[in-house]
């Protein structure tokens, strides 16, 4: 089956789309948000497409936690780099092979990281900048999501676990 349209887009030579939207059939996993990524990208024109480009245009960026889920950023004033687990919730989810842009011909979802995908989660490795537990705000050094972005957790990174190994 070939690929419709995504989004804003039509789609690239290659392109197949689901014959179905994850997004309807999707079992209940109970996903709680438990917050917000504050970024300064309001369209998908002006994202970067991934961290790197982020943090070449320097601009930083906030994540704003909800109340009751503020006691949990205890401890994590000793950390200076932190993974955000978000949710795309703008990108589409039913192309099971795309053709990138910036790519040399299409491939399955499972080999990239574009935010189109069965269920649009996203990780990011920021550096913490700065923290205010009792606002519930982390200031990061950069990110690669749309204003307003769910937030689904936060792990601190740990150097001897995180670290890719030869």
């Amino acid at each position: 089956m070939s690929a419709r349209a995504v989004n804003d887009r039509p789609p690239r030579e290659g392109e197949i789309a689901l014959p179905f939207d994850p997004a309807e059939t999707a079992d209940d996993a109970r996903v709680i948000f438990i917050g917000r990524i504050r970024s300064p990208w309001k369209t998908r024109g002006e994202c970067p497409r991934n961290l790197s480009i982020a943090r070449e245009r320097g601009q930083a960026a906030v994540v704003e936690i909800d109340g009751p889920w503020r006691p949990g950023l205890a401890g994590l004033e000793q950390k200076t780099h932190i993974i955000l687990a978000y949710w795309m919730d703008q990108a589409p989810r039913n192309l099971i092979v795309q053709a990138p842009r910036h790519g040399s011909g299409p491939r399955g979802v499972f080999a990239l990281r574009s935010p189109a995908r069965p269920n649009p989660v996203a990780l990011a490795t920021v550096r913490l900048t700065g923290l205010d537990i009792a606002a519930g705000v982390l200031n990061i050094d950069a990110i690669d999501c749309l204003d307003r972005t769910p937030l689904v957790d936060i792990k601190p990174w740990i150097g001897t676990i995180d670290q890719a190994g030869d």
